[in-house]
């Protein structure tokens, strides 16, 4: 038995593993802590949808702007930033996109931008209903006098309705998100127009910033007006979106020019294969152009008066193809179709109407080639008749299946006093109603 004390090792031995409880507990409070923090990090790291919105308001964008911020809302997103560079567009959309702002959930930043951006027309009311409103450096917001289809100013009476109502929207716009109403109803009323140091200076917009990440990094922390959201945006990851190729296509479709256009072509089409059945690709081409054109129609503010004048005028040319009047009905025909069309969007802001050169020169192009073809109708119904009794006879042809004689590039039913057989060469003897006297050629 060992002499030595229970529990006591001789002098100079080590144990061949050193138990340390409190290096232990160290690493157990060590794993912990990074265990709570790591989360934290990551759920400090927020995400930011940025809107690009670099176009017209109209219906079109209007849809894909209002379901990207019900997409940022829905999606978890901090906040959604509209990146805008617009001329304006139609009233009725931007009321629509303003709406959806002001009943987001989360903030809505709008960031002029980039350098040379502007926020013009109805773009002013999107801006100023945002929570926060930033500009680049080299951008201008303003010029948000209404004016009629035509960029003319309205009349007297009616601009005052317009004018005021326009004024006090966005007055209060600004007054509710603590920023200047007294510019916003100069920008209505005297289409004041500010850059963006003009814009901070005069208090029409919160900070000016370089771009966008930095835009981001300096709200961090801000409480907006009135609806006192704070923004947590610092180092947050953006998610950039753009409207895709369906957007642009529909958004060029309502352009009124290609409208109009598209309803020439399809008025064009559809008569052609009307008047000559069964050629299929002009009846088709016609009635995919009107479909097209009829899009456009339901969107944009119709005038029925100018179309009726186009669909007079496509009549009057049709009833000139039949009837001599030595160019009358097309020369009025003409007229009702260049007056059609500079008046068929008229009611429509002033993106939205239709160019007058533009109108001149296809009613020119389609005028010469009118009387192109008129004249060449004309020519051939003086022409005087090519295949008759007189001409036909003694033409020689060949004997086609079923008693059937092919002469100048015709079938006709044949009869002769001697037999025939498909493929011997025969000579027409005489007419009778549609049926040939033929001889055999020997």
């Amino acid at each position: 038995m060992n002499g030595d004390a229970p529990g006591l090792r001789p002098q100079g031995q080590q144990p061949s593993c050193a138990y340390n409880p409190y290096t232990v507990k160290r690493l157990l409070i060590a794993v912990f802590m990074l265990a709570l923090v790591l989360p934290g990090t990551a759920a400090a790291r927020s995400k930011v949808l940025a809107i690009h919105f670099t176009a017209e308001v109209n219906p079109v964008t209007q849809d894909w702007v209002n379901h990207q911020l019900a997409h940022a809302q829905d999606h978890g997103y901090s906040a959604a930033v509209i990146v805008v560079d617009t001329p304006g567009g139609l009233e009725e959309s931007m009321r629509k996109i303003v709406q959806r702002e002001l009943s987001l959930r989360i903030p809505v930043i709008v960031y002029v931008a980039p350098n040379g951006a502007r926020a013009a027309s109805a773009g002013v009311w999107i801006s100023e209903a945002a929570d926060l409103l930033a500009m680049a450096p080299q951008t201008n917001i303003g010029s948000s006098t209404p004016i009629n289809g035509n960029g003319a100013n309205i009349g007297s009476d009616l601009r005052r309705k317009v004018v005021n109502d326009a004024a006090a929207s966005l007055r209060g716009l600004a007054k509710t998100h603590g920023r200047n109403a007294k510019w916003a109803d100069a920008a209505v009323r005297k289409a004041s127009n500010l850059d963006a140091q003009e814009a901070l200076k005069l208090h029409v917009i919160d900070l000016i910033a370089p771009s966008l990440p930095a835009l981001l990094n300096t709200i961090d922390g801000r409480v907006t007006v009135p609806r006192h959201l704070t923004l947590h945006t610092k180092n947050a990851t953006i998610v950039d979106v753009r409207p895709g190729f369906l957007t642009r296509f529909l958004s060029t479709l309502i352009d009124p020019n290609i409208v109009g256009l598209l309803f020439l072509a399809g008025l064009a089409g559809l008569g052609f294969e009307l008047f000559h059945p069964g050629v299929v690709i002009p009846g088709a081409f016609g009635a995919i152009c009107m479909v097209c054109a009829l899009f456009g129609f339901s969107v944009l503010p119709l005038s029925w008066a100018g179309l009726m004048l186009i669909l007079l005028g496509a009549a009057l040319l049709v009833i000139d193809a039949h009837v001599v009047t030595h160019g009358a009905l097309t020369l009025s025909g003409l007229v009702a179709i260049a007056v059609g069309m500079v008046t068929l969007f008229h009611k429509a802001p002033a993106p939205y109407h239709t160019s007058v050169p533009l109108v001149v020169t296809v009613t020119a192009l389609l005028g010469g080639f009118w009387a192109f073809a008129i004249a060449k109708a004309v020519a051939i119904r003086r022409r005087p008749v090519s295949v008759g009794p007189d001409q036909i006879v003694g033409m020689e042809g060949v004997v086609r299946d079923g008693g059937q004689v092919f002469v100048r590039g015709e079938l006709w039913r044949a009869r002769s006093a001697d037999p025939l057989s498909p493929g011997e060469h025969v000579r027409v003897a005489g007419l009778d109603g549609l049926t040939l006297d033929v001889r055999r050629i020997d």
